[in-house]
């Protein structure tokens, strides 16, 4: 079982990006997390990592015949890139959506997250180990469905 496991922007300055906030655990110690959790699962985890929302859009189109299921940060795109949620959804693939901090009350202010509706998993707030969450529910979700 492969998952496409989907970094959205700025999160490959993690580490240095607001630390206070974000923590120094980098972009390549979550990968790391995240490959130990799928080796214990007995899962492939495909990375990407991108500021691009075309990048992003393009490596989906790209990897959902190779992937049975999708773990992403949109980040700065959870609001309002229905091009990236379109993208997501037209695999027809388990998707989980993962914030490491808590996105609805970030600073001060409630947020909108149009992945939140449609997302089979929804983990948010929970550092950056939400990732490995994340990754165990869609594994499970495919796992059930086969």
């Amino acid at each position: 079982m492969k998952i496409a496991v989907i970094h959205g922007p700025n999160l490959n300055r993690l580490g240095v990006r607001r630390p206070e906030k974000y923590g120094t655990t980098t972009l390549q110690d979550i990968q790391s997390d995240i490959d130990k959790t799928a080796a214990r699962l007995g899962a492939e985890v495909l990375h990407f990592q991108s500021n691009s929302e075309t990048e992003l859009i393009e490596w989906i189109h790209e990897m959902q015949e190779h992937t049975s299921g999708i773990v992403i940060n949109p980040a700065g795109f959870s609001a309002y890139s229905y091009s990236l949620l379109d993208a997501v959804r037209d695999t027809s693939q388990p998707f989980a959506v993962v914030h490491i901090s808590q996105w609805h009350a970030m600073d001060g202010k409630e947020r909108t997250d149009i992945f939140a509706s449609t997302a089979t998993t929804y983990i948010t707030g929970a550092g950056w180990r939400g990732y490995s969450l994340a990754l165990e529910a869609i594994y499970y979700k495919i796992a059930e469905a086969n």
